[in-house]
């Protein structure tokens, strides 16, 4: 079946929908939302002014980052440098965008094949279970790759808040990867090297309506991201993110203001497993629409990556192939039910 797209979530709700489409009903077996209660995990909390001085204070903060992404592998960063009010912008040019009318949002409509635009899921099989969820994706970084046929004129600010929130974002991704690098004693840009000179920032506004059913579908199906790491900014007010560990699945609460960040397969993969890519979800609310924003970082599709050498001896062996393209490795197993990071697991 070539792939199609399917009709906005947001358009079900508006026609007053209280049945939930059988598309989006997740079978039994599968890893549909339940409604029992999840117990709630605390995610670490790291402070980036604290990582970035040269006190014992930062040397505990960067014990505590290693720590951190080898077993959870996500963390909450706060005192990253943005204010609680920007913050409150970033959010509400989403919310704003996925207030307009249907036709002034699909002027921005995705086209089959690519991964920009405004879209839901994309229909690749008869057989797929749909997410509960509508989608802005852009790239934000770098400039000359920027697509502005993709980024919103409306609300008037969206374009100046997004530039504002990618500029801050690509500075602390650099800082971040320096320091990830350097609480494992390997040398500070090693991460960084395998980016390339078109490396990649992109954005997602996830959007989830309320869902008449949530029991029996999920905002987004479990899986883990293709990125190096993910920037996540919350809804403030309404929880849905799902983290699993040991077999269990956790909620994630919200830290106000905090940036959730968590590393994605290709820093898994640099870093020979030592960084663990979580597997997460997001669970539907029957009452309230949430919205957040995703910022994903890629190398280079046409750099090698791979285990930086450092990280391989005889006690850790090499866990991954070297490879290049992993977001089109990932997308194919992604779209079988595989596990993207087992195809490239030696």
């Amino acid at each position: 079946m070539a792939e199609s797209l399917s009709k906005p979530v947001q358009e079900l709700i508006v026609n007053g929908g209280t049945e939930l489409p059988e598309k989006y009903i997740y079978k039994k077996g599968e890893n549909a939302a339940t409604d029992v209660s999840y117990p709630p995990i605390e995610v670490p909390v790291i402070d980036l002014s604290l990582l970035a001085s040269q006190s014992a204070a930062g040397e505990d903060e960067l014990g505590k980052l290693r720590s951190f992404l080898g077993s959870c592998g996500c963390f909450q960063a706060i005192n990253h440098g943005m204010t609680a009010s920007f913050l409150d912008q970033v959010h509400e040019i989403g919310k704003q965008f996925f207030a307009l009318p249907i036709d002034e949002k699909q002027k921005y409509s995705r086209t089959v094949g690519d991964i920009e635009g405004y879209a839901t899921d994309s229909v690749l099989s008869e057989h797929q279970t749909l997410d509960w969820t509508d989608r802005l994706f852009i790239t934000i970084y770098p400039e000359d790759k920027i697509n502005l046929r993709f980024w919103p004129e409306n609300p008037e600010n969206f374009r100046a808040i997004l530039n504002e929130y990618s500029r801050n974002l690509s500075l602390m991704k650099e800082f971040l990867l320096k320091s990830m690098a350097k609480s494992l004693n390997i040398e500070e840009d090693c991460f960084l090297k395998q980016f390339g000179e078109g490396a990649k920032m992109i954005a997602g506004f996830n959007f989830y309506p309320p869902c008449p059913r949530p029991d029996l579908t999920l905002g987004v199906k479990p899986h883990t991201d293709a990125s190096t790491i993910t920037f996540l900014l919350q809804d403030e007010e309404v929880e849905g993110l799902q983290i699993l560990q040991d077999g269990q699945w956790f909620r994630v609460p919200i830290v106000p203001h905090a940036i959730l960040i968590n590393v994605g397969d290709q820093l898994e993969i640099m870093s020979n497993g030592m960084f663990k890519s979580p597997m997460h979800r997001v669970v539907t609310n029957s009452e309230r629409e949430r919205l957040t924003l995703a910022v994903f970082c890629h190398p280079d599709a046409k750099m090698e990556i791979g285990p930086v050498e450092e990280l391989i001896d005889e006690k850790r062996p090499r866990l991954y192939k070297t490879m290049k393209d992993y977001v089109a490795i990932y997308l194919e197993n992604y779209q079988l039910n595989k596990r993207p990071i087992d195809a490239v697991k030696i």
